[in-house]
């Protein structure tokens, strides 16, 4: 009878552990998406601090070669920072893994469309996801401090990943449109953001790298 009064004990505080657990890694969750970056994430080019560099993540587009309305908000939050003088040069970071699809060259083709020099841009062809385009952006372009460009959802995630990897980054909404799937955004953001910090804290991966390319050399 002891024997089972212990084992019961013992499946509870495991019950217990693991509904605590579920709690703060809950609570550590909705503070980071929600509130932990609030000071650091802009909506306006003309409020925003300025940096040498804005960091462009990639998004998809489609197979007709037209941009999604999530890549098109990017890029053009990007111009919108180029042309207000609160950067020097755009980073344009996005998956090339394969030949038939480029999103930094469809990026780049948008932008120059919209008036920004040639040389003003910078394209980093193996930002695959976020931990890549942060880490690659360190050490490969080696930029120090860098604004953020990407939609509301997504910045949280760009924000833990860029500064545990030690780039000195604040963000700026690019959520010009409403998105028919963002309340799915929002719910793949919560796994992914838990990637994130595993990446950033245990993992370490590492990225495809190559020889430094300095923005700034």
């Amino acid at each position: 009878m002891k024997h089972l009064r212990n084992h019961k004990r013992m499946i509870w505080s495991c019950i217990a552990g693991l509904l605590t657990g579920g709690l703060l890694l809950g609570l550590w969750t909705l503070w980071t998406l929600r509130y932990r970056y609030r000071d650091s994430i802009y909506a306006d080019p003309e409020s925003v601090p300025a940096k040498p560099v804005a960091v462009v993540f990639g998004a998809g587009y489609w197979p007709n070669g037209v941009l999604s309305n999530i890549l098109v908000d990017r890029v053009e939050m990007a111009v919108r920072l180029y042309e207000t003088g609160r950067v020097e040069k755009l980073l344009f970071s996005g998956d090339n893994r394969v030949v038939e699809y480029n999103e930094p060259a469809k990026m780049l083709e948008y932008a120059l469309s919209r008036g920004v020099p040639r040389e003003a841009i910078v394209l980093d062809y193996a930002g695959r996801r976020t931990y890549d385009t942060c880490y690659r952006a360190r050490d490969i372009f080696q930029v120090r401090e860098v604004i953020l460009v990407t939609q509301r959802y997504h910045l949280p995630r760009a924000l833990l990943t860029c500064r545990s990897l030690g780039v000195d980054a604040i963000g700026i909404k690019a959520d010009r449109l409403s998105y028919i799937r963002i309340f799915w955004y929002w719910v793949r953001e919560i796994p992914a953001l838990w990637q994130a910090w595993f990446d950033v804290n245990i993992r370490h991966p590492l990225p495809v790298l190559g020889e430094p390319l300095p923005i700034f050399p």
